[in-house]
């Protein structure tokens, strides 16, 4: 079976990283996560994470970059594409339960989603702007 592909977007402002918590009647509901969703049949990436991104924080994406990371997440028929963008506004917590800017050092510090977790220590823990 082909993996569903899921957008994960990678917002730094000020080198600290956008993160959401998912709701508890979701999959990994309480567990933190980047920005995201299941890309529609046709979507490219970024047009996933542009469609997510005003649906779930009212952000407006103005670019993207590129993928940094993708894994399958265990157990699932999910793939995790974790994309650096750029995106103009104030985010909204209106699908999450709470939002936070946190510095990679203090992403290690939540609870996140497994595959979000895997990410954040192999391509962030270097990133703080004091080391």
């Amino acid at each position: 079976m082909k993996p569903i592909r899921v957008a994960a977007a990678v917002i730094e402002r000020d080198g600290r990283f956008l993160v959401c918590q998912r709701p508890a009647d979701k999959r990994h509901g309480g567990l933190w996560e980047f920005p995201g969703g299941k890309l529609a049949a046709g979507e490219t990436l970024e047009e996933a994470a542009r469609r997510e991104l005003e649906e779930e924080l009212g952000l407006r994406l103005t670019r993207s970059g590129q993928t940094l990371f993708s894994q399958v997440d265990e157990g699932s028929p999910f793939r995790i594409e974790f994309l650096e963008v750029w995106a103009d506004g104030d985010p909204q917590a209106l699908e999450h339960d709470e939002l936070r800017w946190l510095l990679p050092s203090e992403l290690t510090s939540l609870p996140l989603a497994p595959t979000d977790a895997v990410f954040a220590s192999t391509h962030l823990e270097n990133k703080d702007e004091d080391g």
